[in-house]
């Protein structure tokens, strides 16, 4: 009798049975079935779009001797690529440095994300303009300020850099005399 339940028990165990084949074969259409409905929710334009995107149905494309660039501060421009960096949403711009240009101490209520297109970018943390402390971040490198990050950058040659995020983008000087949008006025 012995012999015989486990022999039972061997023939019906998951191993050296269908049925345990079966089990796998289900997790795994679960799965794929998971993954793929996951995939076409995330893909779907107006769930992107719920999430702060440009409500444009059109994709917006720009050659580089198509960006039109503005006035910001001495020195730098600006061009926005896609969104408004004024408003609560998704943005992207890109700022010119003439070589040299400086940008004091300041910070932001959002994470500022920067990719270097072009030219050298120096950056500092800290809320004092320190030279010293500054690391050189050439064409292609990537930083991500924290939002409220006390940080201060400049220019070495022309230097084009993309910037990217969650709006409003706003910049708060750590001395507000430092604002260029409040000199000359």
């Amino acid at each position: 009798m012995c012999g015989d339940s486990t022999r039972i028990a061997r023939i019906w165990h998951p191993k050296n049975s269908r049925h345990g084949e079966e089990i796998k074969m289900k997790k795994s259409v679960i799965t794929v079935t998971f993954v793929a409905v996951m995939a076409f929710v995330c893909l779907r334009p107006d769930v992107v779009q719920g999430q702060g995107s440009s409500s444009t149905t059109t994709a917006i494309t720009i050659a580089p001797d198509a960006v039109k660039w503005n006035p910001l501060a001495p020195g730098i421009q600006i061009s926005t690529l896609a969104g408004d960096s004024s408003k609560p949403g998704l943005y992207t711009v890109r700022l010119k440095f003439a070589d040299g240009a400086r940008v004091a101490p300041h910070w932001h209520p959002e994470d500022e994300s920067v990719t270097v297109l072009q030219g050298t970018l120096l950056a500092g943390m800290g809320e004092k303009y320190d030279t010293a402390s500054m690391h050189e971040f050439p064409t292609g490198s990537f930083l991500l300020m924290p939002k409220e990050m006390r940080h201060f950058a400049a220019a070495r040659g022309e230097t084009i850099v993309q910037l990217h995020g969650n709006g409003p983008f706003v910049i708060n000087y750590v001395n507000p005399a430092d604002d260029p949008s409040k000199s000359n006025k």
